[in-house]
């Protein structure tokens, strides 16, 4: 039979492994409107509450380290990003003669993390001009919606921005587990590149079909 004192030490482990994602929610409807106020935090705090209960999701399980330098370069490039693109989209919307080049690109994850994979597929999609569209969780793989993809340079120069948005993530809130892992593989895909090989193999990461 399992103690009382098991079982509040269960169900604040619980609680503590919901808070980041109910404190994402708050921090996402308050990135939406655009500005703070008080209105839309306490809108924020009741809908994540609602979502958080109502649309229950397995706890994403905590890294136990956080790195506080490399959280701040993770905000101020998230801020910087959410600018640039939001000038980036305007500017498309008042070309006269602008041809949708749209395109649904897959970006398979380096690591094996749901909070890192949470937290990448949320600091993407408020930025202007991309979304998350699907997630595979088992595969680590992010699918988003991309406005102005023209051609294939352009798609892997996206690519390689939500991977290194991920590499910010993990240094900064990551796991040790996860900045070895990261570690590792940046150096085998870079051992790669000098050797002039494909560093994704053969069935490296997949694009989707361009919207029209």
């Amino acid at each position: 039979m399992i103690s009382k004192p098991a079982v509040r030490r269960e169900h604040l482990a619980a609680l503590v492994n919901q808070l980041p994602l109910f404190l994402g929610l708050v921090l996402l409807w308050m990135l939406l409107w655009g500005r703070f106020s008080w209105i839309n935090l306490v809108t924020g705090i009741v809908l994540a509450a609602i979502v958080s209960v109502g649309f229950y999701l397995p706890a994403v399980q905590m890294s136990g380290r956080l790195n506080l330098w490399r959280l701040a370069v993770y905000f101020v490039k998230l801020v910087w990003d959410i600018a640039h693109a939001s000038i980036q989209v305007a500017g498309l919307a008042l070309l006269p003669r602008y041809r949708a080049s749209n395109a649904i690109i897959a970006v398979h994850l380096r690591t094996r993390s749901d909070l890192i994979l949470t937290w990448t597929a949320v600091s993407t999609s408020i930025v202007p001009g991309s979304i998350v569209v699907d997630i595979d969780r088992i595969d680590s793989t992010l699918y988003l919606h991309v406005l102005n993809m023209a051609d294939l340079v352009e798609t892997e120069r996206f690519r390689q921005s939500v991977l290194a948005t991920e590499g910010r993530l993990v240094r900064a809130i990551g796991s040790s587990e996860d900045v070895e892992r990261l570690r590792r593989i940046n150096a085998e895909e870079n051992g790669a590149a000098g050797s002039g090989a494909d560093p994704h193999g053969a069935g490296g990461q997949r694009d989707g079909g361009g919207a029209p």
